[in-house]
């Protein structure tokens, strides 16, 4: 279960870095074609969404490799598990039925790394 966890918060990390990493660079204006959602919100927030999605995928690997505040790895997870549910309420009031599923499957994959990493497979 522990290769498992690694290999899901890899997985999760470089996605939640892909994904941070767009919100930070590109336009609010650019981004509303790929992530039509930001429409509902200001610059200053979708940055915010961007910076909290990088940290959170950091802290997914860092401390863990390092074995310095290890505690950090299940809270980052269960931080992005948050941005998750809120993310999850965003698609639901616009409709967004895609935007759901992939937020859900997001969600489930982040609860697990927080529960293993908090859990039975912490460190």
């Amino acid at each position: 279960m522990n290769v498992f966890l690694w290999i899901v918060q890899a997985i999760l990390a470089a996605l939640f870095v892909m994904s941070g990493v767009v919100k930070l660079l590109q336009p609010k204006e650019k981004l509303a074609g790929r992530y039509p959602w930001v429409e509902d919100f200001s610059p200053a927030t979708v940055r915010f969404i961007g910076v909290m999605e990088v940290l959170g995928a950091i802290g997914l690997i860092l401390p863990a490799v390092t074995g310095i505040a290890a505690v950090l790895t299940p809270a980052a997870a269960a931080g992005l598990a948050i941005i998750m549910v809120l993310g999850a309420v965003t698609h639901i009031r616009r409709k967004e039925a895609y935007g759901v599923v992939v937020t859900a499957v997001l969600l489930v994959l982040t609860v697990l790394v927080a529960w293993g990493r908090f859990g039975p497979y912490g460190w």
